[in-house]
């Protein structure tokens, strides 16, 4: 266990920039992963962190001890707190254990042949909507997702936050152009559209297929709408045209599962 108190600590340096920059996160092949949750699922899921940042008033606190218990000694650092401060993205970090895991940043391998469930971010710029859409995707058993660029970054600490430790169980690719990706298909993919006269709920989707959705405002780009085989609406009363991108995921990956537990 070291100690460090010093803001030009090189160490130190690093994790600020890792703390500020997405640029630099993507460069570096690592992310800051900050609170209890996820350092539990991290733990839970793949193991050691490269390093465990602590602030210094909670090194004794009693919900932290649980995770200190399980890391080697060796890879945690405790930071000043006003160290520490400059790295939190939570308002309430105290509440979330005071503490930050260095990790690095999963490279999965893409198949040859997309056979299984998966979903492609064409473009879903808010962290929020990007970070749930994650959750809901490893809760409803998908593995594999796409972000094509325009995409907010999966490895972000807000992303990381809003999904809630789902990152660790999929198998995430980010800045993916189509033609990369297209190739490798060999299920359907499905569009939605408020616009659609095809409901979800009359499609078959008791066979894998691949979801897209897309920006926020704009919805799914052209160049993704030429491949899908398939396009979809979610029914709804009221005036409302549409739903968040988050929650239409949610309904269409639910309904996926329903169907096929029937």
């Amino acid at each position: 266990m070291k100690t460090i108190t010093a803001r030009d600590n090189p160490f130190f340096k690093r994790l600020k920039q890792l703390a500020g920059t997405v640029r630099r996160d993507r460069r570096a092949g690592q992310a800051l992963a900050e609170g209890l949750h996820l350092a539990t699922t991290y733990l839970d899921t793949l193991g050691q962190p490269r390093a465990c940042m602590i602030a210094a008033s909670a090194l004794s606190a009693h919900p932290l001890q649980p995770i200190m218990a399980r890391i080697d000694p060796a890879r945690i650092v405790v930071l000043a707190d006003t160290l520490f401060a400059q790295l939190s993205t939570l308002a309430r970090a105290a509440q979330c254990g005071n503490v930050i895991f260095l990790i690095d940043i999963p490279a999965p391998e893409l198949p040859l042949h997309l056979t299984q469930d998966c979903l492609i971010l064409d473009g879903v710029q808010d962290a929020g909507n990007v970070g749930s859409i994650l959750r809901s995707a490893a809760a409803a058993g998908v593995r594999y997702i796409f972000c094509a660029p325009g995409t907010a970054y999966a490895w972000s600490p807000k992303v990381l936050r809003a999904g809630m430790g789902a990152h660790f169980f999929l198998h995430i690719f980010t800045e993916i152009e189509i033609e990369k990706l297209m190739p490798h298909f060999a299920i359907p993919l499905i569009v939605t559209d408020s616009h659609s006269p095809a409901s979800i709920y009359e499609q078959d989707l008791t066979k894998p297929c691949a979801w897209i959705w897309g920006n926020e405002g704009a919805g799914v780009s052209a160049v993704w709408r030429e491949h899908a085989r398939y396009c979809v609406t979610i029914p709804q009363v009221g005036e409302i045209e549409s739903i968040n991108v988050a929650a239409a995921a949610a309904v269409c990956l639910f309904e996926q599962r329903r169907q096929r537990n029937a």
